[in-house]
Formats: C-alpha cells, structure tokens, sequence
C-alpha cells in the first residue's frame, strides 16, 4: 500500500480511539510521511525505540524525576544532538518529525515530541503543556514535578522564568494562572504542531497548502467546528462555493454557541445563492 494512503487511515483512525491511545510519535512520522514521498516511518520508529533503550539503561531502575531528566538530555540533546535554533522557526521542515529526526533540529513542539516518546516508553508520567508562545513540557515521577523545555536541551524552569516567558508571549500585564499549567493532550500536542505549517501557508497565501493541512487536521480532530469553519473560509477564498457550503454547514453543526454562528449562517446563505 502507498505509504501516504496508509498514513492517511490511520490519522483517520486517531479520530475514533481514546487520546490515550494515541502514539504520538507515530502519529507525528504519518503526518511527515504525508508531506515527504518516499519515506515510510518504520526506520525512524527505529530510531526513537533506540533512544528509548539508551535512556532506560543511562536512568537505570526507579530514577527520580532528576535523574530521569537528566537521561533523557544527556542522551536526545547531548549524546544524538536533538535541539533547536532560531533558524526552525522559518522553515516548515521543521514541524515535520522526519526531517527532524534526519537534522537533530526542529520546532519546540517535534522536539518535545521525541522527548515524550522516550519518557513514555520508560513508564514516565509526561505530557506537553499548552503554554503560550512555547511548548513546554511536564515530567512527573514520585510527586515531584519538572517542567521543561526540550528545544533548550531539557532546561528547567522555575515560576520565575515561565512568568517572564508569559510576558513576553502576550504582554506585560499578563500573570500565570492554573490554565498556563494546563497539560496539552495527543490530539493537542498534534494540532499544535500542524498549526505551525498552516499558518506558514496562509502568512505565505499558500491556500491550497494551508487548507491540506486543515483536512490533515480534521482528520484526527473531525469535531473541530473552528476547522472547518477555517476551511469553509479558504474555499471561499479559492472560489470553492460548493466546498465552502459543506464546510461551513459541518461547522454550523457543531458549533452551536459562538458569536460567529450568526455571521456564517448569512454567508451560507449568500453561497447557495451563487449555486442556485
């Protein structure tokens, strides 16, 4: 089977199974295989199973929280060289994780990406967090709590730092809250590294591109009523009207409550009429 139509089966699969399930790195490299012809994930599965090894024989048995933070940089960021520049923040290669996994180099989100995979694959509690401007991630072991940045080879950060890190995201008055803390989940983790390349696409007014990564999208996370009222948007833009009409009448059925419902019902309207 063509390896971007199983890919594409099984991101439809995330759609219907708890996100505990999913594996995100797996999940990551379909995405990539996606984007990039002529690679199947299978060797870069490899890969990460063999980072997995070096870190549980590097942490030993029942490391705490230091110690299992400690193996995962000294063996992701120092021994293989995975970590970020300022350079990935205008490339879309480095949102896909095959790239990343070729380059050592990548978007905060892929590295932390690879980071949670090998954590996981120990037993260790860790989940990515939906922070502001930067994806951060939590480690857990033995109630004793890290939050880290994987693109900064693993560094710690104390309330102090992640306060100014949040000001300087979206502004001066800005104080965390529980909600800054908040764990970012599978589908989560995956939307936010998919939003990256659609927002390159659209600052770029690629919109074909952008809306093939919405359809990606949606494919994990087909209850996204703003989705598809982004892609009703770009079909309209792309003089799709019947696309755009079957957009838009997805998103008015999931979405029930917003104040955008009323304007997207006149639109609709205004669209069939064109049709009729």
């Amino acid at each position: 089977m063509n390896a971007a139509l199983a890919s594409r089966g099984y991101l439809k699969s995330i759609a219907k199974i708890a996100d505990e399930d999913v594996n995100l790195a797996a999940a990551a490299l379909d995405i990539a295989v996606l984007d990039r012809s002529g690679i199947t994930p299978e060797p870069y599965m490899r890969h990460l199973d063999m980072l997995a090894r070096e870190v549980g024989l590097y942490a030993g048995p029942n490391p705490d929280a230091e110690q299992a933070l400690e193996a995962l940089v000294q063996i992701i960021s120092r021994r293989y060289g995975y970590g970020g520049s300022d350079e990935v923040f205008g490339e879309l290669a480095s949102a896909n994780l095959s790239y990343v996994i070729d380059n050592r180099n990548g978007l905060p989100v892929a590295i932390g990406i690879i980071y949670i995979h090998v954590a996981r694959a120990q037993g260790w509690r860790i989940t990515g967090i939906d922070f502001p401007g930067r994806f951060l991630i939590r480690l857990e072991i033995n109630s004793t709590r890290l939050i880290f940045d994987a693109y900064e080879n693993g560094s710690v950060l104390s309330p102090a730092v992640l306060r100014t890190m949040l000001k300087a995201a979206i502004g001066q008055d800005a104080e965390l809250t529980p909600e800054h803390y908040r764990d970012l989940d599978n589908r989560g983790v995956l939307l936010r590294l998919e939003n990256y390349c659609k927002v390159r696409h659209l600052k770029a007014e690629r919109y074909d591109d952008a809306l093939r990564v919405i359809h990606t999208m949606l494919m994990m996370n087909p209850d996204n009523a703003s989705l598809w009222r982004e892609a009703g948007m770009l079909h309209i833009q792309l003089d799709r009207i019947a696309e755009a009409i079957t957009s838009l009448e997805e998103y008015l059925r999931l979405d029930t409550s917003t104040a955008n419902r009323y304007s997207a019902t006149l639109l609709l309207q205004e669209l069939r009429e064109q049709l009729n």
